[in-house]
């Protein structure tokens, strides 16, 4: 009888565990899913600006060759 008393008890703790970890698992998933957000949100923040400085690099060979031109 003592044997399936402590079969019973090391089920339950394994239940508990098991409890324990799926928890764990959903917590892990959202801040997965708020860290891929944000991720995905710098990225297009990059983009953007990747796209604003070849705006200006655009810009600048044009006014750098004319006020080169100006100045000699």
């Amino acid at each position: 009888m003592s044997q399936l008393q402590d079969l019973a008890e090391r089920v339950e703790r394994l239940l508990l565990r098991h409890q324990e970890l799926q928890r764990t698992n959903a917590l892990l998933e959202q801040q997965l899913a708020g860290v891929t957000q944000e991720r995905d949100n710098l990225r297009s923040r990059l983009a953007a600006a990747r796209a604003r400085i070849d705006a200006l690099l655009e810009r600048l060979p044009a006014e750098a060759g004319n006020n080169d031109g100006n100045a000699a």
